[in-house]
């Protein structure tokens, strides 16, 4: 049987099939943790269900840049082979930001799979993050960017476009904050923002650009950690009425319930698995299914519910399995 990724050629597939979730820690005590959760999560499941960001940004105390760099390097450098770690560097503008970069690519590269950049408001701070990689040498480790002003979600189409960014996170706090006053600050709860207009055409943008390059949307946090319930909904609202692949976690309760939220579920998978089945015996011609006519533009959505499927530790039907 041809195998669907040699069929179905021409989807806009994200750079890399991200895991849903991303865990961001910056003291050392919860990174430790973070890191061993990720070891046992991704024993339980099979596979690594969520990544690590080891955080520069929020997690180095002022004055202790060097020695907190320090400190994630160890880590990274320490962690099991099979780890996804990356690490959220200073912004560009930040007299860290160099120091943060040769400290940590510059020895760590190796077992970094990508660096976050905060604070990105143009093409022009990817670039300086680029060269700042390339003299470390990093080479080919991938840049993940947050946008959190309104200028930077302007110009998020020109931002995604980069080849060295991987996916666009969307920082709600800061974003918010820039407005001035403007957006009340119930707009960065639960609630208000699934529903202000500025932060929901701020969300959809940024979705909305990374999918055009085939890049990574990955929704913002979600500070009330100790109701899993709304955790749940917001990430199945990210999900599936924003377009976002992936959100941000900070705190280990809120990993499970993402990882729940936006892992296709057993009816969707089921139908994928049926429909793919008779299009490989059907040699990828137009179907029908259901009463519904599909062709190969259908046939990769399916495949990707079955990718993600398959990235966030969902049991397969045996006769899916052998396509992984």
């Amino acid at each position: 049987m041809t195998h669907p990724r040699d069929v179905l050629l021409g989807a806009q597939a994200a750079t890399g099939l991200l895991p849903v979730c991303d865990h961001y820690s910056g003291v050392e005590a919860r990174m430790r943790k973070s890191l061993q959760l990720q070891a046992e999560m991704t024993e339980e499941f099979g596979t690594c269900v969520f990544d690590v960001t080891l955080d520069c940004e929020d997690g180095a105390p002022v004055g202790a840049e060097a020695e907190h760099a320090q400190l994630v390097t160890d880590l990274a450098l320490a962690a099991a082979p099979d780890a996804r770690v990356g690490v959220r560097v200073h912004p560009v503008d930040h007299p860290a930001f160099e120091a943060d970069m040769a400290q940590i690519v510059g020895k760590a590269s190796h077992r970094l799979r990508y660096v976050m950049i905060p604070k990105v408001e143009s093409v022009d701070d990817v670039i300086l993050a680029e060269n700042a990689i390339l003299r470390s040498g990093g080479k080919d480790l991938p840049l993940q960017v947050l946008i959190e002003s309104p200028a930077a979600v302007h110009r998020a189409f020109d931002i995604a476009a980069h080849p060295r960014v991987q996916s666009l996170s969307f920082g709600l706090m800061d974003f918010v904050s820039a407005h001035g006053g403007a957006i009340p600050a119930d707009g960065m709860g639960i609630e208000g923002q699934f529903t202000h207009p500025l932060v929901l055409r701020a969300k959809l943008d940024i979705a909305s650009a990374a999918h055009a390059f085939g890049k990574v949307p990955s929704h913002c946090v979600v500070t009330e950690f100790n109701n899993a319930d709304a955790m749940r909904m917001a990430a199945r609202r990210a999900a599936r009425e924003f377009g976002y692949t992936r959100m941000w976690s900070i705190h280990p309760s809120q990993i499970r319930p993402i990882i729940e939220a936006m892992s296709p579920d057993e009816r969707q998978v089921d139908t994928a698995v049926t429909i793919l089945l008779a299009a490989a015996a059907a040699d990828w011609a137009p179907i029908s299914h259901g009463g519904a006519l599909h062709d190969r533009a259908s046939y990769r959505h399916f495949w990707q519910v079955l990718e993600r499927a398959h990235a966030t530790g969902v049991r397969l039907p045996a006769q899916a399995q052998g396509w992984f």
